[in-house]
C-alpha cells in the first residue's frame, strides 16, 4: 500500500459522472488526504484503486451510477459501502455545510466514524441490478408502445379515420392497420401522403417494441423456469410472471428485512400518523402512508392487489369487507389487500414454502382447530396464521 495512505481508517466518495471527489480521513477523523478520481480511463483508474488502502469503509452515496464503481472497487479489494442519499441530505442541512464536491466527499467521509451506522443502505449483488437492468428495459419498452399505440390513434382523430374494432392492434385491428399504410384507403377517405407515411412508421415502431417485449418475456420465462424463489412467488393469487421478477428485483435479499413489516415499510404499505399530545382514545390522526421506500415495489403490491381481488374468493372477501361491497375507499381496500400480500410475499420467501389458499395452522394446532382456524382467517381476511410462520410461533 502507498505510504500516503498509511494512516486512513475511512473515506467518502462524492461521485459523478466523469469523476469522484475522494476524502480520507485517520482514526481520529482528521482528513489526511484528498484527491480527484477520473472514471474515463478504466487502466489508471484500476490502478489507483489497487492503490488504495483495504479493509477500511469507503462511503458512497446510492444515487444514479453507483454500481460499475462499486464493483471496480470490489475486484480491487477495497470494501465500498453505500449510504441514504435522503439521510445524508437532511445531515448536511443540519450541520449548516454548503453544498460543493469537496464538502460532500468531506460529509460522506465522517460517516464511518458514526457510533451506529443509521445512514447504511443495502448494497445489491450484480445479479440482482442484471435482473433490475431487465425488469426497467421492459418497463421502458411498455412506455413507449403506450405512446406509439397513443400517436397511432392520434393520426386517426386528425385525420377522420374511424372503425369498429374492439382492439385496433388485435389481429384484425392490425390487418386493417397493414391496408391503410398499404394504399391510405377506407370506404369513405384517402390519407394523404405525409398522414400514411407517419402511420407507418409508427406501426413498423410498434412492430419492433413487440419483438423486443417478446425477447424479454422469453427471458424473464426461462429464468422462472430455473428459480425456486420465482416460481413460489408466481402461485400468489395476482402475481405473474412479470410481478414475481419485479419483486424478486426490487426486494433483492429477503434476509435484509427482519419481518414482514419491514418489508411492508420499504414497500411504502405501512401505515403512519402524526399522532401527538393526550390519548383522548381517537383513530390516530394524520394517518397516511410512507414516503420514503421504494415506489416500483409499492406499485408492484398494489397491481398484485388488483389482481388478486378479481380471482376472488378470501381476497375478493377482504376487499368487499373494508370497502363496503366495493362502494367506497376502494384504493384503500386495494391497499389493505396489498398490505396482506406483503405477508404471503415473505412468508412464501422467507420460509421457502408454497402459497396455500388457507394459512398453515400454527404448530401444535390440532386438525379441527387448524380447520376452524383457517376458515375464520378466510372470513376475516387476515394473514394472521403467515404472520405466526415468520414469529415462529
Amino acid at each position: 500500500m502507498n505510504s500516503v495512505y498509511t494512516n486512513v481508517a475511512g473515506g467518502g466518495l462524492d461521485v459523478h459522472y466523469k469523476f469522484s471527489s475522494v476524502t480520507m480521513r485517520d482514526a481520529e477523523a482528521n482528513v489526511v488526504r484528498r484527491e480527484r478520481l477520473e472514471h474515463r480511463d478504466r487502466a489508471r483508474l484500476r490502478q489507483v484503486l489497487s492503490s488504495w488502502p483495504k479493509d477500511v469503509p469507503l462511503v458512497m452515496e446510492a444515487s444514479f451510477g453507483w454500481g460499475w464503481l462499486a464493483q471496480e472497487m470490489k475486484e480491487q479489494g477495497l470494501t465500498p459501502v453505500l449510504s441514504n442519499c435522503f439521510k445524508v441530505e437532511q445531515m448536511r442541512k443540519a450541520h449548516g455545510v454548503a453544498k460543493t464536491n469537496k464538502k460532500d466527499a468531506d460529509l460522506l467521509s465522517l460517516l464511518p466514524f458514526e457510533a451506529k451506522q443509521w445512514w447504511r443502505v443495502w448494497m445489491a449483488p450484480p445479479e440482482v441490478r442484471d435482473r433490475r437492468e431487465w425488469m426497467r428495459y421492459r418497463s421502458d419498452l411498455v412506455s413507449i408502445s403506450t405512446a406509439v399505440r397513443n400517436r397511432i390513434h392520434a393520426v386517426f382523430h386528425r385525420h377522420g379515420v374511424f372503425h369498429d374494432f374492439t382492439d385496433l392492434f388485435g389481429s384484425k385491428g392490425r390487418a386493417f392497420l397493414v391496408a391503410l399504410c398499404t394504399d391510405g384507403k377506407t370506404p369513405d377517405m384517402q390519407l394523404s401522403p405525409a398522414a400514411r407515411a407517419v402511420l407507418a412508421g409508427n406501426v413498423r415502431l410498434l412492430d419492433f417494441v413487440r419483438k423486443e417485449l417478446a425477447k424479454v418475456a422469453a427471458q424473464l420465462r426461462g429464468e422462472l423456469e430455473r428459480s425456486d424463489v420465482a416460481r413460489r412467488l408466481d402461485s400468489i393469487p395476482g402475481i405473474g410472471l412479470i410481478l414475481a421478477h419485479t419483486l424478486m428485483a426490487e426486494i433483492g435479499e429477503i434476509t435484509r428485512f427482519r419481518n414482514c413489516r419491514a418489508l411492508a415499510c420499504y414497500s411504502l404499505l405501512a401505515p403512519m400518523s402524526n399522532d401527538t399530545g393526550e390519548d383522548d382514545g381517537r383513530a390516530p390522526l394524520g394517518r397516511r402512508l410512507g414516503q420514503r421506500g421504494n415506489r416500483t415495489l409499492k406499485w408492484a403490491m398494489i397491481e398484485a392487489a388488483h389482481g388478486a381481488v378479481k380471482k376472488g374468493g378470501r381476497w375478493r372477501e377482504m376487499f368487499d369487507n373494508y370497502t363496503d361491497g366495493g362502494k367506497k375507499d376502494r384504493n384503500r381496500g386495494y391497499i389493505k389487500v396489498a398490505r396482506e400480500l406483503v405477508k404471503i410475499v415473505y412468508v412464501v420467501w422467507r420460509k421457502n414454502v408454497s402459497y396455500q389458499e388457507n394459512p398453515p395452522a400454527r404448530p401444535g394446532r390440532d386438525a379441527s382447530a387448524a380447520a376452524s382456524g383457517a376458515d375464520r382467517n378466510s372470513r376475516s381476511g387476515t394473514g394472521q396464521s403467515y404472520t405466526a410462520m415468520v414469529a415462529g410461533r
